[in-house]
Parts: structure tokens; sequence; C-alpha cells
């Protein structure tokens, strides 16, 4: 393993017990989420800085907003990279009520696309973002009724903020739906895993490599094929590297935080560790590209797509969990 990877990997591994230290009481996964993003901008996590960035999101919003619900401090630590925290949230907040008016609903999932929508949008134009982001999402609803929800938002967001054309990408995604659903069956993971190829290049290989990753995986005992991974594998499939690059870096990775704190199997189950070390594979090779072997564009198209990624697991992970607990009080 490279010096330099290495030493991203123990940051990582550090700012999760930051981040563990100052939010005990949180969402674990949450949590984990913000070290990972700090670690993507190879930054020790500032844990006063989300801390502070929490008690600004308390200060602004009202005690059942959704902004102080499951990923709060994933929010709080995405305003404390921003550099301006303060009009980053504004910005956020303006964002999401425009997106609950255009008919999206309230939820953790509107939270993150509010954000990427504020944080993205060419010289602040969100209302074409959001239009197009609801255009998107009404296309996608027409074509997979009881499949689209509000689990969709935050591709939709990445969507509408792209320059693809709406009715060819949807029709895209719907040739990506049939061709692989005889691997991965009709789900909502499918749709999730259509959506984060379609953002990527436009090839015609791109179901294809997909699927031989997917085996180059098995081979390794690694599942990305998972509930919460598959779109995982979509990311790592758009890659531009060696496939058995992209599956060694992930096996030494996983193999890595194994051996860190608070990442043992006592603590995290296998999926998650992968979810976070296809992740960090995806960071190496898209420094790699910053290092100019491929085009800057691709390169901030591929870090928003890891990031919706992460943000949707860990809001699905944390929306399970609090249904979960709700049902055992009852």
């Amino acid at each position: 393993m490279e010096t330099a990877y290495q030493a991203k990997l123990e940051l990582f591994a550090a700012n999760a017990q930051n981040v563990k230290s100052e939010f005990s009481w949180h969402n674990a996964q949450i949590n984990r989420l913000a070290a990972l993003l700090y670690t993507a901008e190879n930054r020790n996590a500032d844990a006063q800085a989300i801390r502070y960035c929490y008690d600004l999101l308390k200060e602004k919003t009202g005690f059942f907003s959704q902004f102080r619900g499951n990923l709060g401090v994933c929010i709080a630590a995405l305003l404390a990279l921003s550099g301006d925290p303060s009009k980053q949230l504004n910005d956020t907040l303006s964002v999401y009520e425009q997106m609950k008016e255009a008919k999206f609903r309230a939820s953790d999932y509107l939270v993150i696309a509010a954000h990427q929508i504020a944080a993205h949008s060419a010289d602040g134009n969100y209302g074409t973002a959001i239009e197009r982001a609801k255009i998107f999402y009404d296309r996608m609803k027409s074509r997979h009724y009881f499949l689209t929800g509000q689990d969709d938002y935050i591709y939709a967001a990445l969507l509408g903020l792209s320059s693809l054309d709406v009715e060819s990408s949807v029709e895209r995604m719907e040739q990506l739906y049939s061709l692989l659903k005889p691997e991965f069956g009709a789900s909502n993971r499918l749709q999730a895993l259509t959506q984060v190829l379609v953002l990527g290049e436009d090839s015609t290989e791109t179901a294809s490599r997909l699927l031989l990753l997917q085996e180059d995986f098995r081979r390794r005992g690694l599942r990305l094929d998972k509930e919460y991974t598959l779109t995982s594998l979509g990311i790592l499939s758009l890659l531009p590297a060696e496939r058995e690059t992209v599956v060694r870096t992930v096996e030494e990775t996983y193999e890595f935080l194994r051996e860190q704190k608070g990442f043992g199997s006592f603590w995290l189950t296998k999926q998650e560790v992968l979810l976070y070390s296809a992740a960090l594979a995806a960071y190496k090779q898209i420094e790699d590209i910053q290092k100019g072997l491929l085009t800057a564009s691709l390169s901030t198209s591929l870090t928003s797509i890891v990031i919706a990624q992460q943000s949707a697991s860990a809001a699905a992970a944390a929306s399970a969990a609090a249904a979960a607990s709700s049902s055992s009080s009852d």
C-alpha cells in the first residue's frame, strides 16, 4: 500500500474517533460519514467547528426541523467545510423551502438534496437546478411509480445540477434497469444504481464492466452487490482504472480498516466497512485524476457522486434505525 494512501486511511480512522468523542450520543454511522467528508479533503476533523455548526442548526431551525434530525452531524460537517457556515446554511434553508414548494416532501433526503443544490449551483441559480431535479424525479416516477420516493431526492438533485438531457438520460436509466434487472432484481437499489451510472460516462461498456467487477469482488469474498453497497459498485465501475487495481485497493482498504480502533467486527458489519472502503478507494482514484490523468470535470462529478451515495446510504440506515427504535418502543 502506498504510504500516502495509508496515511489517508489512518486519518479517516482518527477522524472517526474524533467526531465520535464530540457526538457520542448521535448516530454512529452519521458520525463516520462526517469523518469521511473531512478525510476526502485530507483534513483533520475539527470537532469544535462541527459542534459550532450543529449549534447553528439548532439556532436557525425549529425543534422538529429535519435539519436537526438523523443527519444533523453530517450537515454540520458540510457547513463547517464550506468556509462560510452561516451563508451556506441560509442558502440551503432557502433551497429546501423552494424544493418543498416544488412538491418535494420534507425528509432527511431532501436536506442533503437541498445542500447539494445550494453548494453547487452555478452563480446561485437554484431555480433551474430545482426545476430540473423535479422533472427528473417526475420522469423516474412515471417509469417506476412504486420504487421512486424520497430516497431518490439526492440523485434527482445531482441530475438536476448536471448538464444531462432529461429525456435521453431517463431513457438510458431505463435501458440500464432492464439490462441489469435479471442480475439484481426489480428494486430500489437497482434504481439508485442506474442513477449513479447515468451520471458517469455514457458508455456501452458501463453495465458489462460493473458485472465483471461484481464477479471480481465475489472471488475475493467481498460482496458489493448488497442493499447499501450496490451503488458503491456502480461508482467503482465508473473509475478510469484497471479492474484489478480497483479491487485490490478496496480489499487492502477493507483489511486495513478492520485493524483500526472502532472498525473491528464487534463494532461494524462487513457491509458498512466495505461502504467506507469503496468510498476511500474511489477518492484515491479521484486524486489521481486531479493530478492530470483525466479531466477535472470528471473528478468533480465523481466526488459529488461519492458524497451523494454515502449520504443516501447513511440516510437510509438512519431511517431504518429510527423506525426500528420507534417500533420497539410501541
